[in-house]
């Protein structure tokens, strides 16, 4: 197995660059099932910043870590990183409305979105299944996305309910015992 090789700048080495189309490439990996989350922070105001996200994973169990990756074009995400704390929300199945509010471009995204924010200064989207309270550990650039490892500091969850999913660009349930 070889490791991507990538130059100071984040710039991919030459052998790095074959084509692969964009459309075949979302195709393809769009037939991989995901939760979703929120990914959001306060500022020292206590006005919320958050994004939608699918591309999160649990990294390590000692010392705890998850990593997320958030796109670089995100507006959202420098607010969050400023925070230096977050909290990220595994969605119900019942969220899609938070999902489509988080998700959109500019305006007040929390407009309408129940959340809390926790002890540790993260935000919490009420009736998630999950919350992960985190603290930025490392950012680094890859291609058109940041991937943020973050260490994680608290976490709470429901026993009932469903996960969100997306699935081949749209939403889908899952069945579960």
């Amino acid at each position: 197995m070889e490791r991507l090789m990538l130059r100071e700048s984040g710039e991919r080495c030459p052998e790095e660059r074959e084509h692969i189309d964009m459309d075949h490439f979302r195709d393809v990996l769009g037939r991989f099932a995901s939760g979703v989350t929120v990914v959001a922070a306060a500022d020292e105001d206590g006005t919320p910043a958050g994004l939608a996200c699918q591309s999160f994973a649990s990294l390590s169990l000692d010392p705890p870590l998850v990593l997320v990756c958030v796109g670089r074009t995100s507006s959202s995400w420098p607010k969050v990183e400023a925070a230096g704390r977050f909290g990220i929300s595994v969605l119900a199945e019942d969220q899609q409305a938070v999902c489509a509010a988080l998700g959109r471009r500019g305006g007040d995204k929390f407009a309408g979105v129940s959340w809390s924010l926790s002890r540790n200064g993260a935000v919490r989207i009420d009736g998630a299944l999950a919350h992960i309270d985190c603290a930025v550990r490392e950012v680094v650039e890859a291609g058109d996305h940041y991937v943020v490892i973050a260490r994680v500091l608290e976490l709470a969850a429901r026993e009932d309910g469903n996960p969100l999913l997306y699935f081949r660009s749209d939403f889908a349930r899952g069945v579960f015992r």
